[in-house]
């Protein structure tokens, strides 16, 4: 049986874009909110650590919260945020 590697950690890559943005998890819900998504900051802590998956939607929001290319989501712990 073969396992996958898990080499992609979403939570952590919004948790780092969000910081180089020097937003706090309340702005970003506030930002988000305006765009239309009904997060809560505790849904989007959860987001952050792992624990819930986040919509197509909230990734769309956050991509234009965060000015950040989708690919910025999706980068490996051996990639560099350039």
């Amino acid at each position: 049986m073969q396992k996958v590697k898990h080499d992609v950690s979403l939570g952590a890559n919004i948790r780092t874009l969000r910081n180089s943005c020097g937003l706090t998890q309340e702005q970003t819900i506030a930002k988000l909110q305006l765009l239309g998504c009904s997060l809560t900051r505790g849904s989007y802590a959860k987001i952050e650590a792992g624990i819930q998956n986040i919509s197509v939607q909230e990734l769309l929001a956050m991509k234009e919260v965060f000015h950040a290319d989708l690919k910025d989501f999706f980068r490996t712990a051996d990639e560099d945020y350039g």
